[in-house]
């Protein structure tokens, strides 16, 4: 299908125009029209300037309605919280006016957290010499980074050297990490070394949930 020779655009559409509308008006003779035959069209281009050059100042000046709009907001939210934190902070101020005045209306009941039932699920990535970057996941939503509700961090337990621990007891204590992934850095001596992992989630009081499965892997030279 061939390009419309006439501009979709309004402002692409008003140059267009206005050069053919000089051009013809100037050149009736040789292009072999009448001035009967602009007649209509000089009306119709004068209705068209007019409602172009309405609706471009009425574009600017909404622009400009926006830009002072959004200019007075700053400021006007500025003022309001700053009363609010003073409200907030005031012993006048009751939750039924807190609530009235549509602010927040802190929770003064405390969530009781529990103890974890859930285990973290552990992969290790081997890709740095000397270095393992264990990243953990809650095995109940293993496509998430986020930690079960109450969750403070994992407790990170390793064996370093075969054979695998049979049992926690077995590993010592190397990190409570609050957010994955933990990385960990070996010395020179405990390269070509199996690190063995357990992990396992505490909560904000220091309640352990159930262990993981042993991972292990090699610590890269």
């Amino acid at each position: 299908m061939a390009k419309d020779y006439i501009p979709d655009p309004d402002g692409e559409f008003q140059t267009w125009q206005a050069n053919f509308i000089t051009y013809a008006n100037a050149h009736l003779g040789a292009l072999g029209i009448l001035a009967t035959d602009m007649a209509l069209i000089n009306l119709a281009q004068s209705t068209w300037n007019g409602g172009y050059t309405a609706h471009t100042a009425a574009q600017a000046a909404a622009k400009s309605a926006s830009q002072n709009k959004d200019t007075a907001r700053v400021s006007f939210e500025a003022l309001l919280r700053a009363l609010v934190v003073r409200l907030q902070a005031s012993p006048a101020v009751d939750n039924a006016e807190r609530a009235a005045l549509g602010i927040t209306v802190r929770d003064a009941t405390k969530t009781p957290v529990g103890v974890p039932t859930t285990r973290p699920v552990v992969m290790v990535d081997t890709s740095q010499r000397l270095r393992h970057v264990l990243a953990f996941m809650d095995e109940a939503t293993p496509t998430s980074k986020a930690k079960p509700a109450g969750v403070m961090g994992a407790e990170i337990w390793v064996k370093c050297g075969d054979p695998a621990p049979s049992d926690p007891s077995q590993c010592g204590f190397l990190a409570l990490d609050t957010r994955t992934p933990y990385t960990a850095d070996y010395p020179g001596a405990d390269a070509n070394k199996v690190a063995h992992y357990m992990l396992r989630w505490v909560n904000t009081r220091g309640e352990k949930g159930p262990w993981s499965e042993t991972v292990s892997a090699t610590i890269g030279a």
